[in-house]
């Protein structure tokens, strides 16, 4: 939906609160008009409920009002002396429509100053956890969220089992674009294993029809920084909009909102306005070898031959992680096996008894058909890809048949626009267009371990609206379930050096925290 569709859907709601309450409104010594004047009538209605001014803000808020709307709903009823079960069932089973019988047809009171206090130790219970997920789904949605590491593709500066805080207001916080969900879950409730939110499930040649669900448009919160060269940023993935994940057809779209398509962690290399190339690994920024921070480790793909006696793939993979090489090697042939590793590992390994010789594979000359753009012209591979231009907010590009398919995406998918071709003529909503002017930044996204990370090199630019925030924590990290990796807890994501873990400190404040509660409590009591 516009943000013109949204303002008349909202309008019609004031329309149908006010016509289902301006009577319930006089009989609480307020003025029928007051119902019917959109936010006025919400902060009035919460005076009559004696409730506090900034619940009005609650309602405003994506996901939150799906919790405060069946409250009020209920407290309006209870204002009124509606306040048994069946009353708080009718409220709730109605959508608030329970309100015009209450309006038209019961003949009640209204009670001025209610107690508010829940009438049983269920009640409480309940008051009590939803206010506890309202406060949860701000917290989740506009300030921090709770991330874990679920692939190895930063291996060395994000391990698989990190469990991160992201911050959502460093680049600016990200208003919910999907109104109708369950609050603080992804993209499908577990156990049930069904989708969280409101959705269309079919392939959308046409993609107006989807546009009519309940979806805001993009909106973001200011941040106080932007998207730095290096920085860690979890964002969705842009292929998340196609119907299979192994097929990167960008023509074939699985409509999926922004803000539920699949969350990665990964790093960004390149900027708005960058031009980036791959050579042999190695990302070059603008003609420049990308240099990185110093806890960042790339690791590429190295082939390994024996000698001596090893007598087990147990034995070859303890003398792999005496030089901290972790991740799990495959026999490529009878002699070869291949493995992940760092530069200064493979040096290092290259020195053990048991290894007669190790090198780095590099594909210089073969071409992989399933990267970024998927044209044959563009004959690239993981590790020799590009060059490209980074399209930055603003820029415009010289458009042709040869660059089309590096820009065809953005200009259709991401920025809402209709492209086709009539011979080498390209078509933008009909009209033939010569160039184009973006209209948001992008930026590209890889992984540290080079050759095992799925990133922008299969399936390009990273918009900045699907962009979720920028990893500020780990607070805990656990190699597999019953190994905690004690270091790496309550540490900084980013920084230069070793990582110092805040565990005791922050245990040393939460004793302190606990006891200093029970003193008060102690001497409330005496």
């Amino acid at each position: 939906m516009t943000i013109t569709q949204w303002l008349i859907f909202i309008l019609i709601i004031q329309v149908i609160h006010g016509l289902g309450t301006w009577k319930l409104y006089i009989k609480a010594g307020r003025h029928a008009w007051e119902a019917f004047i959109p936010i006025y009538n919400a902060v009035i209605l919460m005076k009559i409920i004696n409730r506090p001014w900034w619940w009005t803000i609650l309602l405003f808020v994506p996901i939150v009002n799906l919790i405060m709307l069946p409250v009020v709903w209920v407290e309006t009823a209870r204002s009124f002396g509606k306040n048994q079960y069946v009353d708080t069932f009718l409220a709730i089973i109605s959508f608030g429509f329970y309100n015009y019988y209450l309006n038209y047809v019961a003949d009640v009171t209204y009670i001025e100053n209610r107690k508010l206090e829940p009438k049983s130790s269920s009640g409480d219970w309940v008051s009590s956890i939803l206010f506890a997920i309202v406060a949860a789904t701000i917290v989740h949605t506009y300030f921090i969220q709770p991330f874990t590491i679920p692939s190895s593709s930063l291996e060395k500066s994000l391990l698989v089992g990190d469990f991160l805080f992201v911050s959502k207001f460093h680049y600016g916080a990200r208003v919910p674009m999907t109104t109708v969900a369950l609050p603080m879950v992804h993209d499908t409730i577990p156990v049930l294993n069904v989708k969280s939110y409101l959705y269309n499930d079919r392939i959308e040649e046409n993609k107006t029809s989807w546009k009519n669900k309940l979806q805001l448009p993009y909106m973001r919160l200011p941040g106080f920084e932007s998207i730095e060269r290096n920085d860690i940023v979890v964002f969705n993935q842009p292929a998340d909009t196609l119907l299979d994940m192994n097929d990167f057809n960008p023509d074939r779209n699985y409509y999926k909102p922004i803000d539920k398509k699949t969350n990665l962690v990964k790093r960004c290399v390149g900027i708005a306005g960058d031009s980036l190339e791959v050579k042999d690994g190695y990302v070059y920024i603008n003609g420049k070898q990308n240099e990185l921070p110093d806890r960042a480790k790339i690791q590429f793909s190295y082939n390994i031959t024996l000698k001596g006696n090893v007598a087990s793939y147990q034995r070859l993979m303890a003398i792999l992680k005496t030089y901290d090489i972790t991740d799990t090697p495959y026999q490529a042939s009878d002699e070869i096996f291949v493995v992940q590793a760092t530069e200064e590992s493979s040096a290092k390994l290259k020195n053990h008894p048991n290894i007669a010789s190790i090198s780095r594979r590099v594909t210089p000359n073969e071409v992989d058909g399933n990267l970024f753009p998927r044209v044959p012209q563009y004959a690239w591979n993981y590790d020799n890809f590009g060059p490209i231009y980074i399209p930055k907010k603003g820029a415009t590009v010289q458009l042709n048949m040869e660059v089309l398919p590096l820009y065809k995406r953005v200009i259709s998918e991401y920025e809402n626009n209709k492209v086709t071709t009539n011979g080498n003529q390209i078509l933008i909503n009909g009209q033939a267009a010569t160039s184009y002017t973006f209209k948001q930044d992008y930026y590209w996204m890889m992984g540290d371990n080079r050759n095992n990370s799925i990133d922008a090199r299969a399936w390009g630019y990273v918009p900045f609206d699907h962009v979720v925030g920028k990893p500020v924590f780990i607070w805990m990290s656990w190699d597999g379930l019953k190994n905690p990796r004690w270091d790496r807890w309550f540490t900084t994501v980013s920084g230069a050096g070793e990582r110092t873990s805040y565990l005791i400190p922050f245990l040393v404040l939460l004793a302190a925290w606990f006891g200093f509660n029970a003193y008060r409590k102690k001497k409330r009591n005496s």
